[in-house]
């Protein structure tokens, strides 16, 4: 009995979880978006944008003028493909397909094909911290590539107050943290990559009210880094509007 009294008294002396604070987006700017592209990967290099469509029969890889939206360079993702997530490394581009366990690997300047990797399960996001790739799949899971093979090294876990948090989709990494849209939510996960652990969420409830569309797959999927100047966009599936938003402060 005294055991157990004891046991009952450490953990009424435990610290209670602390809950992860939300964030509401802040919108610096509003910016045009292609309201037909089907958003699955964004990322920001060299004063444009590259952004990478789904949908079989209408994926495509894109380069994108910033500030007037338009397209200056597309090549296109053929059936049976459904076009994914894609990242930059070096002058090449690395892009995913959703169900095949296939992905291609193209040239930055031309966006030539240029050769093609395998991997088990779905594909859905990629991003880079320098060292290694970072891939979604949908699941609680993260993958770690290696940049030059492609093959996996690891893969972690991703975590809430303990509860594992799935649906993990476009990802971009942010000042030591990895950003990821969470699938069919308003949310962006704000996640520790050495932990799992999601510290902070943000909130792009009020930008999606402003697209105010019905249709459930049209949600915020898109998340793209200028490091040089600190700016930070978002986007979603469909939407006429890219957001400058301000990046998340670190506790």
């Amino acid at each position: 009995m005294r055991r157990l009294a004891c046991l009952l008294l450490l953990l009424a002396a435990a610290p209670a979880p602390r809950d992860i604070p939300v964030a509401p987006a802040q919108v610096i700017r509003t910016l045009p978006h292609d309201p037909g592209a089907f958003t699955e990967g964004l990322f920001y290099r060299d004063g444009y944008l590259y952004e990478s469509t789904g949908e079989v029969g209408h994926s495509s890889i894109r380069k994108v003028d910033l500030e007037t939206g338009k397209v200056v360079q597309r090549i296109t993702v053929p059936p049976p493909y459904f076009g994914e997530g894609i990242v930059a490394i070096g002058q090449e581009l690395i892009s995913l397909t959703w169900h095949d366990g296939i992905g291609f690997r193209w040239t930055l300047d031309t966006l030539r094909q240029h050769g093609i990797f395998h991997y088990p399960g779905e594909g859905w996001a990629l991003t880079s911290d320098g060292k290694a790739i970072i891939m979604s799949d949908g699941t609680a899971e993260l993958r770690f590539l290696d940049p030059v093979t492609l093959k996996e090294r690891r893969r972690l876990k991703v975590t809430a107050n303990g509860a594992p948090i799935d649906q993990l989709n476009e990802l971009e990494y942010v000042d030591g943290e990895v950003l990821a849209n969470i699938w069919r939510t308003n949310r962006i996960a704000r996640i520790n990559p050495s932990s799992g652990h999601v510290v902070g969420w943000i909130d792009l409830s009020a930008l999606a009210a402003r697209v105010n569309t019905s249709d459930q797959d049209e949600v915020p999927n898109g998340i793209a880094w200028d490091k040089a100047r600190r700016r930070l966009f978002v986007t979603g599936k469909d939407w006429p509007f890219l957001f400058e938003i301000k990046p998340p402060k670190h506790r």
